[in-house]
């Protein structure tokens, strides 16, 4: 059993980790037209650099996660964040098209690895109130991490093209670290004795199709959960990809006032997300997630409406606000809801539906970009949220 001690000190780098999922394509942002002049490929190609991860996390998160059932979370988050390092920093070495898009599926093994990892950990690490405030902490990293990698890629790439690859690196010695203070966790243990008595485990986690859907009819709530994260990042990436256009409809053009702008967005989901086990002393989850979907129904329609620099701030911060708020109820509710056996096959589908969402997102409400502007995205964004709020307040999530 870890001390109080111990636990706080994983905590701290479970956090650290966290932050590293966002880094692995908000770091590049900036840097893209660099990337694309520096290496000589189109604009398309150059965007492959940032986009290749999410994929290969979507195939590989299923992957992970029933390798975290079958051994544990604490090597694969280990040996994840070496991968995670190995990977991205390879950027600062290598100067030519393919084999950076080769070590660009690297950084998304090790990124699959690190994201359910960290959430089982914290599932096996803590329980009750502290395991809300962990998830808390959690999306309030994810969202610092939003709004500070792309100033620090931005100021890196001022030093040269290839320099914020090297940020990549800080995972070796949280690597290491993670080595030296995460401890073993219930389902590590139950592993190493498995092996040592030769009884294993690969019966223990099935995996096929039929088995899933057998969880899904015996617990309905848990599909609905991974809707749920599809829709808050496809609308995040509403956000992400739209606002920048927007924002220059209304005047704001410089790369550093759009990042400003995307670090309010981040900034709002920390302060949301700190808060989030105290306020679920006053309501539950369903309630958070509710106002968290009329926030952004708000946030959309004011989009469509404003017309100043200054008040182009209220959206983003709205969003930002209900994004702390969805996130860490999200894995609060697949630890209630998944088979206490399968927490990491049943959390590796929470990274493939987010990375999932974050990539239709551009493709389903670009769409109407042509057709109707860029307006139009954020009417259309706002109804979907609408009734989302509408539906989430005749539909309770209750894990019994």
């Amino acid at each position: 059993m870890a001390t109080a001690t111990e636990l706080r000190r994983s905590l701290w780098v479970l956090v650290g980790a966290a932050t590293l999922t966002v880094m692995a394509g908000a770091i590049l942002g900036p840097i893209v037209p660099q990337i694309q002049r520096e290496l000589g490929v189109s604009g398309s190609a150059a965007g492959l650099i940032i986009t290749t991860h999410g994929g290969v996390i979507v195939l590989a998160s299923p992957l992970v996660g029933s390798l975290v059932d079958r051994i544990g979370p604490r090597r694969p988050f280990v040996v994840g964040l070496l991968v995670y390092g190995l990977g991205g920093g390879a950027g600062l070495v290598v100067d030519s098209f393919y084999p950076l898009l080769a070590s660009r599926v690297v950084l998304g093994l090790g990124t699959a690895a690190v994201y359910t990892s960290v959430t089982v950990l914290i599932y096996e690490l803590y329980e009750g109130q502290a395991m809300e405030r962990a998830l808390g902490y959690r999306s309030s990293a994810n969202s610092a991490g939003a709004a500070v990698w792309p100033l620090i890629g931005g100021a890196a790439g001022a030093l040269a093209w290839n320099a914020p690859f090297g940020v990549y690196l800080v995972a070796l010695p949280l690597g290491a670290l993670a080595s030296a203070t995460i401890p073993e966790t219930r389902s590590s243990s139950d592993a190493d004795n498995a092996a040592a008595d030769g009884s294993g485990r690969s019966d223990e986690t099935p995996g096929g199709i039929t088995e899933i859907l057998a969880v899904f009819r015996d617990r309905p709530a848990l599909p609905l959960v991974y809707v749920l994260y599809f829709g808050a990042n496809a609308l995040l990436y509403v956000i992400v990809v739209f606002y920048p256009q927007f924002l220059a409809g209304i005047g704001v053009t410089a790369s550093l006032d759009i990042s400003l702008y995307l670090a309010a967005n981040g900034a709002a989901g920390g302060v949301s997300a700190l808060a989030y086990d105290r306020l679920l002393r006053y309501v539950d989850r369903s309630t958070l997630v509710s106002v968290a979907f009329v926030l952004w129904t708000a946030g959309f329609g004011i989009a469509t409406v404003v017309g100043t620099a200054v008040g182009a701030a209220l959206p983003v911060i709205l969003f930002g606000l209900g994004l702390g708020l969805v996130f860490p109820s999200t894995f609060a509710w697949i630890e209630a809801f998944a088979p206490p056996d399968r927490q990491g096959q049943f959390s590796s589908y929470v990274a493939s539906f987010g990375y999932t969402g974050q990539f239709l997102s551009p493709v389903l409400f670009g769409a109407l970009v042509p057709i109707a502007g860029v307006g139009d995205v954020f009417v259309a964004a706002a109804v979907v949220a609408g009734i989302a709020a509408v539906g989430l307040g005749t539909r309770r999530f209750h894990s019994g």
